[in-house]
Formats: structure tokens, C-alpha cells, sequence
């Protein structure tokens, strides 16, 4: 019985070694842009241009120095009056990019947006209102810019964005960055192109990852960060440890009640 106590004591001893060692990483896993020297420079050559997609949810104000002319090209939600009376705020409709690509414009009718940058939109209204208008004032915002940071990271979730870009760093900032068993040199990114899922794979260890089609986010990317094999085998050794104490604590029990008898 004292020896195959012994036996299982160092099982369960050298599983807890095991487990430790592998739960450790080194430098090359964790460390990001590993190839940067120092003081050297990268030149951003950031040719990235948002475009339009299915399903987005785009904000567009037209105004002019006579309001009262620029008024029927914008849509407007009536005040909300829950007490009988005149009262509420009056708010401003979003525009729905439907299944063909399209927004139904006042006056103008339907606009074939998606596919377009906010600018070449710009650029598509002011001919378009050109024979309405004079030097109208457009503003544009896209209303549903979100991004998924998805895996081991620190607060995983849908992140809002502010403004019309965002880098895949920027992005695992909000997350909170990476944990420790993160796969730094694999990250996937899941892009939908109007029903069309596209995989990408990028390696943030490498000054590379700039070049990246993915290193630029769009709206509705999922970025998920797999675990690496480290954190891999420690689960699997974490679940043998569990079972080892079990048997052990088994053993032991039995150890006392048996010495205690005799």
C-alpha cells in the first residue's frame, strides 16, 4: 500500500512540473513586430479607403446656407409625444444599405452605395443635387462601425468605433490586449463582403502585419486570437493534474484510516 502511494505521489508531482513548465512561454511567442530594429522607419503608405457595405446604417446630412431649400433632402423621425401635446425632439432617419447595395434618397430616389468610400458617395450627391442645390454642405458617418475581438484576450466583445478607421492593434487595444497564452504569429480575421465570408490570416510578430489587407479593419470584422500550443497542453495537463489529485486524495484517505486502525 506505502509503495504504491509513493508511486502515484510522484505521478502527481510530476504532473505538476509538467504542467508548469509548459504553461511557460518564451520571448519569440509574445513579443510583437520581433523584426523591428532600432530607430529604423517604416513609411505608412496607409492606402486604405473604407467602403459602403450591405446592411450598414450610414448618417447623411445635406445642409446649405438657405436652410429651408436643403430641408426636404433630409429624412426626420416626428418628435415622439407621449403626453398628448406638441414636445419631443425631432431626430434625424438613418439610411439602411438594402440587399441590392441601395439607399432610397429624398427626391433623388435610389443610390447605389455600396462598394463606394464616403468620399466618391460625397462626390455622388453633390452631382446628383447639383440641379437643386447650391454648394451643399454633405456629411457622412457610418452609424454601425463595430468590430468582434474574439478569443484569448483580456475583455473579449463587440467594440463601437469612433470615426472611419481602425488598425488590428488599435482594435486588440480596446480588448485590453492580448493574455500571455495568446497566438501572436496566427490571428484570424473574419471579413463579410455582402453575404461573403473571407478568412484572413495575419502575424503580428513580424513588421509585415502592416501589410496586411487585415491590418486595417472594416465594420463587422471578427478577430479571433487562438490559444497557443503552450496554453494547448497545459489544459491537457491540467485535467490529468485534477484527476491525479482525486486519486490522490483517495489514497491518502485510505492511508489514514488503515494506519488509524492498526
Amino acid at each position: 500500500m506505502i509503495k504504491s502511494i509513493s508511486i502515484y505521489f510522484k505521478g502527481f508531482f510530476l504532473l505538476l512540473f509538467l504542467a508548469t513548465v509548459s504553461s511557460c512561454g518564451s520571448k519569440k511567442d509574445v513579443v510583437y513586430f520581433q523584426d523591428v530594429g532600432s530607430f529604423e522607419t517604416i513609411v505608412d503608405n496607409d492606402s486604405f479607403i473604407p467602403k459602403f457595405k450591405v446592411d450598414d446604417v450610414v448618417s447623411i446630412h445635406i445642409s446649405t446656407l438657405n436652410p429651408e431649400a436643403s430641408a426636404p433632402f433630409n429624412l426626420y423621425r416626428a418628435p415622439n409625444d407621449t403626453q398628448g401635446g406638441l414636445g419631443g425632439t425631432v431626430q434625424q432617419v438613418d439610411y439602411l444599405v438594402d440587399q441590392a447595395g441601395e439607399i432610397d434618397f429624398p427626391v433623388i430616389g435610389k443610390l447605389k452605395i455600396s462598394g463606394l468610400s464616403p468620399e466618391e458617395l460625397r462626390v455622388l450627391l453633390r452631382e446628383r443635387l447639383a440641379d437643386y442645390l447650391k454648394n451643399p454642405i454633405i456629411n457622412i458617418r457610418l452609424q454601425n462601425f463595430t468590430v468582434s475581438i474574439l478569443g484569448e484576450v483580456n475583455r473579449p466583445g463587440t467594440y463601437q468605433i469612433n470615426g472611419e478607421e481602425i488598425t488590428i492593434m488599435e482594435a486588440l487595444g480596446l480588448a485590453s490586449d492580448l493574455t500571455i497564452k495568446g497566438q501572436r504569429n496566427n490571428i484570424l480575421v473574419i471579413r463579410d463582403f455582402d453575404g461573403t465570408k473571407v478568412y484572413y490570416r495575419i502575424d503580428l510578430t513580424t513588421k509585415e502585419a502592416t501589410k496586411s489587407p487585415v491590418y486595417y479593419l472594416t465594420q463587422n470584422d471578427v478577430v479571433y486570437v487562438e490559444p497557443n500550443q503552450s496554453a494547448v497542453t497545459a489544459s491537457a495537463l491540467d485535467n490529468r493534474a485534477t484527476i491525479a489529485v482525486s486519486i490522490a486524495s483517495i489514497l491518502i484517505t485510505s492511508t489514514v484510516i488503515i494506519l488509524t486502525r492498526n
